[in-house]
């Protein structure tokens, strides 16, 4: 298709939903909305004066825009009027993530032109390297460019909106790809790989102070989409722990995590790199709990964060 509009004058069969009315208290909510609504502008060009949002780059402005309604759900309510009627749910619909298919395809196309995605996976490079790569590819550069604004730590960080964007940026490029980004590393003093593998995993927006790995686990259970994204990863790479004790915590404190046998096998590291972009993927400690509760929280931080099933 050769252009998506989105023209913010709102109507609705039911109700009138101001979307000028949402952007405005998107801007002074003061949660982290403003930073992404900006990227949604620059994606999409809202702010171009007499541009109405004509996206040059349909597959950004889409990105950003599922981004904006996963973490702020009002605005896929919003209906619009161009030349028909649409609404920001009939957009995420037809080219976004509620219909996987259509983004994945419009990108799967996008990353076809990439050189990245004809590469091997070699495991454990350079995150300097593997960075420079991305940013000299026009596609990767893209996908890592829509990220890094709602990730920005110049303003506010938006911790739930850059986890959306983490999301779609690695789950929305080829699985190759994400490895290469995911698993690379840096030897102990080179400082620019260590600042190029902060941005490309995210932990300049974290958490401060980090969370108990027992409270990241206990709230990421009580969300439907983690809790999904959990139970993948506990079956493809800890399976004698999902085998032995599935979710009895009285059971998992008896396990030795040296004793742990990891899959790590393409299906391991697939749903290692799909937890990406949850609160799994956050930063989690086990430092200042009761010492009845350390043995449970490190084993949890062993599989949330060793990556010596990947090594």
């Amino acid at each position: 298709f050769t252009g998506l509009f989105i023209y913010f004058t709102c109507i609705s069969a039911v109700q009138t939903t101001d979307c000028l009315h949402l952007r405005e208290q998107c801007i002074n909510a003061g949660n982290g909305c403003e930073s992404v609504w900006n990227a949604v502008e620059d994606a999409c060009n809202i702010s171009v004066l007499g541009n109405r949002c004509k996206a040059e780059d349909t597959v950004e402005c889409n990105g950003i825009i599922q981004v904006l309604a996963d973490e702020y759900p009002e605005f896929k309510t919003c209906v619009c009027t161009t030349d028909g009627i649409c609404s920001i749910t009939t957009l995420l619909g037809k080219w976004c993530s509620i219909n996987k298919d259509n983004i994945s395809m419009e990108t799967k196309l996008q990353w076809g032109l990439s050189a990245l995605s004809k590469q091997a996976y070699t495991a454990n490079r350079s995150c300097l390297d593997v960075n420079r790569e991305c940013v000299e590819d026009e596609v990767c550069n893209k996908q890592l460019s829509l990220y890094l604004k709602v990730c920005s730590v110049n303003k506010k960080c938006n911790v739930e909106g850059c986890q959306a964007a983490i999301r779609f940026f690695y789950q929305n490029m080829p699985f190759e790809v994400a490895q290469m980004m995911i698993f690379c590393d840096c030897i102990q003093h080179d400082e620019s790989c260590h600042r190029a593998k902060e941005l490309l995993h995210g932990k300049p927006c974290a958490v401060v102070p980090p969370p108990s790995c027992l409270n990241v686990i206990h709230m990421c259970e009580e969300n439907e989409l983690c809790r999904k994204k959990y139970t993948t990863f506990r079956s493809k790479c800890w399976r004698h722990v999902t085998k032995k004790c599935y979710n009895d915590e009285a059971c998992l404190e008896t396990l030795i995590k040296d004793d742990m046998p990891c899959s790590a096998n393409a299906d391991c590291k697939a749903a290692y790199i799909s937890n990406w972009g949850t609160m799994l993927h956050r930063e989690c400690t086990c430092q200042n709990l009761p010492p009845v509760e350390q043995p449970l929280c490190e084993l949890f931080h062993h599989m949330l964060h060793s990556k010596s099933c990947f090594s």
